[in-house]
């Protein structure tokens, strides 16, 4: 029990080179999902000690902190590694019907090893304690997030991987120039020791340079409007599993390590008060909500909808960070989690369409609605959920959101978020119409999903509505780990 913390990283990244050795079959897939499974239990289980004992710490190799590294896991992250364990555990079964309809069968092993070091990369993002550990375990997710888009068969897939390169490589550079700078400032790497030492340099031109790299490299990261321009492209063209997976969790850990950085490491007194990060990042949010929705009206595509819908609910996360409040920050916490239960069902539904129709565009999913009900009505449900419909855990984010809104009197917030709902009922609505109120001009007859793909997508469809129902998990552990970052608590 006490080597959990390292375990949780070290499975999956251990399992990845195996799974690639490993021959083209069920032998990768079936490794691969039961180190998902694993992580999930070690999960739940971290979640139990932290709520039971508080904050806990694990030296790497017994070496003390500051001077070795140190895994920590508080409320925050425990509840981001819980999201990180789910979405695997449910994403990797899917994957081996849509892997097998999508990928040559060479390539399997391959795709295996590279979805568990993305898992394992962003577990070890959330684990680490240590500010330069970010940036090595952000490269191990990039660099299989680069390899996983470009498998795409579209020849489009090679140029959106390409670009979020060139976006994830500056994002990254100017994240460990930042990194960089607070270690010339302060000795240390370790995050607990960082936010002991900062207060005494604060206000100097060295420590802004480094807030402004960190921001930017970090916003770069989570797509953030207007730095976005990678998000799109790499949704839309990569294999649906990928899709699923890095929709549902990848720009959520840098909303994660953006929290932990203006919250625990630089605290909120000098991010907010002494620096206007908060009128920023708030414009930036809005905008982003607003304009994204918009865009996301007219895609021909469906999951390039839903790629322009992720970068709205990436604003309304920011936009509750950036409140500064505790109840902000709860939202913001609670969005991360639930939009990444909302996000992967919707994607995890795409994939059965384009299973049968071979193709994600709006006007081919004419008809659906009939020919295959179990999917569609999936997809409905998830975009309920998307919406804010009460009894989904959209409503109960966007809830928490408003609520953390009015407490600073500012209206014109919640007609911002009132408008980016409606906007996406509107963009929701029109795969509803073509689905269920066109015929189908096809020649070909679709036929359901597989129940293989159909099970995960529901296990998550489901999973909208229980959270939406039974709030103690999710809003107990975002209101104590607000609690917490708000404090200043390490």
């Amino acid at each position: 029990m006490e080597h959990l913390q390292v375990l949780i990283v070290l499975i999956p990244l251990l399992c990845a080179p195996v799974c690639a050795l490993l021959p083209s079959g069920r032998l990768p897939w079936l490794l691969a999902t039961l180190a998902a499974w694993s992580t999930l239990a070690m999960a739940l289980l971290l979640l139990g000690q932290v709520h039971q004992f508080g904050t806990l710490s694990y030296a790497l190799g017994d070496w003390a902190a500051p001077w070795g590294i140190e895994y920590r896991l508080d409320f925050a992250n425990a509840l981001v590694q819980l999201l990180l364990a789910v979405i695997a555990s449910v994403v990797l079964p899917y994957a081996y019907r849509s892997a097998r309809r999508e990928l040559d069968n060479d390539k399997q092993p391959s795709f295996y090893a590279a979805m568990l070091l993305l898992f394992s990369g962003l577990m070890g993002i959330t684990a680490t304690g240590d500010a330069f550990n970010v940036f090595v375990f952000l490269e191990i997710s990039s660099l299989a997030t680069y390899a996983l888009l470009a498998l795409g068969r579209d020849r489009r897939a090679l140029t959106s991987a390409f670009r979020y390169l060139i976006m994830g490589t500056v994002g990254a550079t100017f994240f460990l120039i930042g990194i960089g700078l607070l270690y010339s400032m302060t000795g240390t790497l370790n995050m607990a020791d960082l936010a002991e030492r900062l207060p005494a340099v604060a206000g100097t031109r060295t420590m802004d340079t480094a807030v402004a790299f960190l921001v930017v490299g970090i916003c770069l990261k989570l797509a953030l409007f207007p730095l976005h321009l990678w998000l799109p492209n790499a949704y839309t063209y990569a294999p649906s599993a990928v899709t699923a997976m890095v929709a549902a969790i990848s720009t959520k850990v840098m909303v994660y390590v953006l929290i932990r950085f203006l919250y625990t490491v630089l605290g909120a007194d000098y991010s907010f008060n002494q620096l206007p990060l908060a009128q920023v990042l708030m414009v930036l949010a809005v905008m982003g909500m607003l304009t994204a929705s918009a865009v996301a009206l007219n895609q021909p595509n469906a999951k390039r909808l839903l790629a322009y819908s992720s970068i709205a609910q990436v604003g309304y996360m920011v936009l509750g960070l950036s409140l500064a409040s505790e109840l902000g920050l709860t939202a913001s916490l609670l969005h991360m989690f639930n939009h990444g239960l909302i996000k992967c069902s919707l994607f995890l539904a795409l994939g059965c369409v384009y299973f049968r129709v071979g193709s994600t565009d709006v006007e081919r999913m004419a008809g659906l609605g009939r020919a295959m009900p179990w999917t569609m009505a999936a997809f409905v449900a998830g975009g309920l959920s998307l919406i804010g419909v009460p009894l989904t855990v959209g409503f109960i984010s966007k809830w928490y959101l408003v609520l953390a809104v009015l407490e600073q009197d500012w209206w014109l917030l919640v007609v911002a978020i009132l408008m980016s709902s409606l906007l996406s009922v509107a963009y929701i609505w029109r795969v509803v119409e073509v689905a269920y109120f066109q015929p189908n001009k096809s020649r070909e007859t679709s036929r359901e999903a597989p129940l293989a793909m159909l099970i995960p997508t529901w296990i998550l469809v489901l999973a909208n509505f229980y959270f939406g129902l039974d709030t103690r998990l999710t809003v107990g552990v975002a209101e104590a780990a607000a609690s917490a970052l708000i404090g200043g608590g390490p």
